[in-house]
């Protein structure tokens, strides 16, 4: 909106040609979402407090979760709403790719509403039944994933970047990326969402993610810096540090209220939605092993509800004292805040070797 605001303005007045820059539009993007969910916050807290929409604590879990019995979930909602508006505020509204990254991040987030929506309104005891919540996931990951598959331009757009290998790529066909790209935006939702068990555990490694991922995103639709960089150009693509840089804003904000102690969850509502955003736009740009490395918190994660599951039918066993892993560690001795800081420094220390996939090709 403000972009074609400032078009129109520059023909009175050329200063207003700054707004042009995707690199100024992106720091008044994380600015605007940070400034929107700080007034909304609190309004949203307290109507959620309002209509008793509570946290439920699993009984076999940590005793120190018990205090969190009846903390607002489904707070995720202001964090979606903080990204829609301040995308469409600053995003080049005629850019397909903001549509799709939005239409996903947004459906997705709607399939999470209703989860929590049963589970804490209606007082359904599991929400949408799993079978239910894949099949509501799948729909739209294979809608979105046929989209771009249909939408690339040239070879370069569907094949899988190895990062570190200079000019290397692994051809996928249409086929393999809609089935890859399916796997990367349902697989980095549920990881996200299954990582949501402590106050700040998950929403601070997605601000970081999605930070690295504005930088290649603008990378990628630059076409100078793609080909000296040696990734392939994907024209508009730069616009998607626009959602990202509103993505990192919202979540830093909606960190004030969800640090420890927590006065708000996100719930599946924004879990569910900040995953299958940072597995779209890893997409759409072509990285998607590069979120898999920078996403190594979640991935493990995910792995270690998988072996507990697999190993207890298997076996009769658990191989962790508890799934996922986060609570594996606090129930060894580990104080929540220091499981989700040391997860942190973890997260950052792998962001930073998907940002030297840049350069060291």
């Amino acid at each position: 909106m403000f972009l074609f605001l400032s078009q129109y303005l520059e023909t009175y007045f050329s200063g207003f040609n700054v707004f042009s820059y995707i690199t100024l539009r992106a720091v008044l993007a994380a600015l605007t979402a940070l400034l929107i969910s700080f007034i909304l916050g609190p309004r949203m807290i307290k109507k959620l407090t309002d209509y008793k929409i509570g946290q439920t604590v699993r009984s076999d879990g940590p005793k120190t979760h018990e205090v969190k019995t009846g903390t607002p979930t489904m707070g995720g909602a202001l964090i979606l709403i903080a990204i829609a508006i301040t995308t469409l505020l600053w995003a080049d509204l005629t850019n397909r790719w903001i549509w799709v990254v939005l239409a996903v991040t947004v459906t997705f987030g709607a399939v999470g509403w209703v989860d929590d929506y049963r589970k804490v309104v209606l007082k359904s005891p599991y929400g949408l039944s799993a079978v239910e919540k894949f099949s509501y996931q799948s729909l739209i990951a294979v809608l979105a994933s046929l989209y771009l598959a249909n939408a690339s331009e040239f070879g370069m757009q569907t094949d899988l970047i190895l990062p570190f290998l200079k000019d290397v790529a692994i051809p996928l066909g249409v086929y393999g990326f809609v089935v890859l790209s399916f796997l990367v935006i349902v697989g980095s939702s549920n990881a996200v969402n299954l990582t949501d068990g402590l106050d700040g555990l998950a929403i601070m490694p997605a601000v970081m993610i999605a930070s690295a991922l504005a930088i290649f995103a603008y990378v990628a639709g630059h076409a100078e810096f793609s080909r000296y960089l040696g990734f392939p150009y994907i024209s508009g693509a730069g616009e998607l540090a626009i959602f990202c840089a509103s993505l990192a804003g919202a979540g830093l904000a909606f960190l004030w209220f969800n640090a420890y102690p927590a006065e708000v969850f996100m719930g599946d509502v924004g879990a569910l939605a900040l995953g299958a955003a940072l597995g779209i736009v890893a997409v759409v740009i072509r990285q998607e092993i590069v979120l898999f490395i920078m996403g190594g918190v979640f991935v493990v994660e995910t792995l270690s509800v998988m072996v507990q599951v697999i190993s207890f039918k298997l076996t009769g066993r658990r191989v962790f004292r508890m799934a996922p892993l986060h609570h594996h560690f606090e129930l060894k001795g580990w104080k929540e805040n220091q499981v989700v800081v040391r997860f942190w420094i973890i997260t950052m220390m792998l962001v930073l070797i998907g940002l030297s996939t840049l350069k060291l090709r």
